[in-house]
């Protein structure tokens, strides 16, 4: 008897492996949240639970699935229970509108959604009341909103897991996209791209055998990204319910965390904090960094802080996370080209800077991001015109504008729709923010282009600025001229602002992203166009 050919090289996809990793390591501690500790034995058993009850309601492989949830210990098993069972799942950010969801969950057809009462009862409710796609709507715990997804899981005895038959090529997920125009585009994501980003991550993202490792961002999003490479390792999650820089350094005191991510405006809030003075920090042995460009200047100071620590990671939707890394030693504190760097591409992906027309551009130019690999998404989501563009010449446009040294590492400049035209010059945005966070009175700062009747857009910096500066208008007034200056001397007086605007934070996105659209509407309100 021979073997199905379709079998006999099956790779192990993410159903897969999350229940081997969940058995290998059966009585080792594997998540803590408040007052609960659960053994990797435990999340199994209660995600056994969930498998079953989820059956016995129609949910299975292909089911489009959602979650609206803060961090809760649910979450995970939930989250874990619907990619055993092979249900394409798309998270919904907590932090997002109601009409931010409801278009989500129209334009992916939604069909189950599992959610947290104590927060969203409401919520949910008025979806279900908009979004006819939503037929079977879970609770968790009781709610006049739907089935309570715990009481008809306790009815179910634990029994072994089974992951369901997918094709590499199924969708996993639908990861909608922040966008800086339009409505955002769902990313379809396969088993085939699911699996690779953790086998990137564990053979190069320096991860510790049984390290701790500390969640601040929500599970339903990038905090979920280290919870199948950290059970791999024989490791635990600690997560927070919700970050605070107060809270963040007390659990690594607490918990002698090894490793967290954190995206930069999280870091600089921990940096500018006076706990972090006293607390007991020598556990942390890595500080995964991504999502934004992390200023320069800002990154030499949490290496003075914390050590050398910082690992970056850069990727995006469309090819999740790891499409180039700085790992810890390449930071190179002395060197302010290499802490601006992204890193170098990592060795499962084909990674190109290409031109207009496909070509590869010399050592030291500007290109285009481009990458081929297992890595990269399937589509856009009923999008064939914005995917065809996206994946022109058998390429991701990941639309990022970089140079290469000779080295290999690169140095992204800015997003291409991010560029500022003003009197016919290209302006990169990014370039100017390194120059402005390095000064000292700076604890953040985002630029943008303004309208102007006679240049088109004018360069107009939005800072953030540290405490204890800034308390005057002699002192604002002096710090302004002091970020005009300091562009016009390092970068030309094309790119120095027109403009220096004191905000009391830069907006972010749910995916903690500086959010340039929010600020550019504030300058282009009335405008009948945004660029």
């Amino acid at each position: 008897m021979t073997a199905r050919t379709d079998q006999l090289h099956r790779p192990q996809y993410m159903p897969d492996l999350l229940i081997r990793a969940l058995d290998r390591n059966a009585d080792r501690p594997a998540l803590h949240l408040g007052e609960t500790t659960l053994t990797a034995g435990e999340l199994r058993d209660a995600m056994s639970r969930y498998v079953q009850a989820l059956a016995s309601l129609g949910v299975g492989k292909g089911t489009a699935a959602s979650m609206l949830a803060r961090n809760r210990p649910e979450v995970l098993i939930s989250m874990g229970s619907t990619i055993v069972a092979g249900c394409r799942n798309t998270a919904l950010n907590p932090n997002s509108a109601l009409d931010d969801h409801a278009y989500i969950v129209d334009d992916a057809q939604i069909e189950m959604i599992v959610f947290d009462p104590r927060h969203f009862e409401d919520h949910v409710a008025e979806l279900v009341e908009r979004c006819p796609s939503l037929t079977t709507v879970l609770s968790l715990g009781p709610s006049k909103v739907g089935t309570d997804i715990l009481a008809l899981a306790e009815g179910f005895e634990p029994a072994p897991l089974v992951a369901a038959e997918v094709d590499g090529e199924d969708a996993s997920s639908l990861v909608y996209t922040g966008g800086t125009t339009g409505r955002p585009k769902g990313v379809v994501n396969t088993f085939r791209s699911g699996v690779t980003l953790p086998q990137i991550q564990m053979a190069e993202w320096q991860i510790p055998d049984q390290m701790k490792f500390l969640v601040c961002t929500p599970l339903s999003h990038a905090g979920a990204a280290f919870f199948l490479p950290t059970l791999l390792a024989g490791g635990a999650l600690v997560v927070l319910e919700q970050f605070s820089p107060a809270a963040a350094l007390e659990a690594i005191e607490k918990y002698r965390i090894d490793a967290t991510m954190l995206v930069p405006t999280m870091i600089y809030m921990l940096l500018d904090h006076p706990d972090i003075d006293t607390r007991d920090l020598s556990s942390l042995k890595t500080v995964y960094y991504g999502a934004a460009a992390m200023s320069p200047a800002r990154l030499r100071e949490g290496i003075d802080k914390l050590g050398p620590v910082f690992f970056q990671f850069y990727g995006q939707s469309e090819c999740g996370m790891s499409i180039a890394v700085l790992r810890k030693e390449e930071h190179l504190v002395d060197d302010p080209a290499r802490l601006a760097s992204c890193g170098r591409p990592v060795p499962w992906l084909d990674v190109r800077l290409l031109d207009d027309d496909l070509n590869e551009v010399p050592v030291g130019e500007l290109g285009e991001i481009c990458v081929r690999g297992p890595l990269v998404m399937r589509e856009y989501w009923n999008k064939p015109d914005e995917t065809a563009e996206a994946l022109e010449g058998g390429w991701l446009h990941t639309g990022d504008v970089a140079r290469r040294d000779e080295a290999g590492f690169l140095s992204i400049v800015d997003r291409k729709k991010d560029m500022i035209v003003s009197g016919g010059f290209n302006v990169y945005p990014g370039e100017i923010e390194d120059v402005i966070s390095a000064l000292p009175a700076i604890a953040d700062v985002a630029v943008i282009g303004a309208p102007d009747d006679k240049w088109g857009e004018t360069v107009t910096a939005c800072v953030v600025l540290r405490p204890g500066h800034g308390e005057t208008e002699a002192e604002r007034e002096r710090i302004a001229a002091e970020v005009v200056d300091e562009v016009k001397t390092r970068r030309g007086s094309v790119e120095a602002p027109k403009a220096v605007d004191f905000l009391e934070s830069i907006p972010v996105t749910g995916l903690g992203k500086p959010d340039k659209k929010a600020l550019r509407a504030r300058y282009w309100e009335g405008a009948d166009r945004m660029v």
